[in-house]
């Protein structure tokens, strides 16, 4: 199991892009039995990380199983990543075997915080 926060994902993976070790950290990140991608779209992302979002779930796609947490509508992913083909083509892949949760409009951590 690998879990990273989407922006520390694509950081590591623009790191391994500049030290010539892509190709090691995209097999581990795609081997992992579960990845947890969480956080998507609470922070500014790179150019590349629509492309690089892609190949990690086209590579994991029927493969392993993939989580991404998000506190943004699926409807603004496009604008958030700049680039609609591949978010479509990302959540495609996503949700043929996937599954929807939502917590609602209040926080999971409000709703299960004791009451004072």
């Amino acid at each position: 199991m690998i879990y990273r926060e989407t922006h520390v994902l694509l950081e590591e993976l623009a790191e391994a892009s500049l030290d010539s070790t892509r190709k090691r950290y995209m097999d581990t990140v795609c081997g992992a039995a579960l990845l947890i991608i969480d956080d998507f779209g609470m922070r500014k992302l790179p150019p590349t990380a629509a492309e690089d979002l892609l190949e990690i779930i086209m590579r994991r796609y029927e493969r392993a199983s993939t989580l991404l947490t998000s506190n943004r509508p699926v409807e603004d992913w496009g604008k958030l990543l700049g680039d609609a083909a591949a978010v479509g083509a990302m959540l495609d892949r996503l949700l043929h075997h996937g599954h929807v949760l939502k917590c609602g409009p209040r926080s999971w951590r409000t709703k299960t915080a004791p009451a004072d």
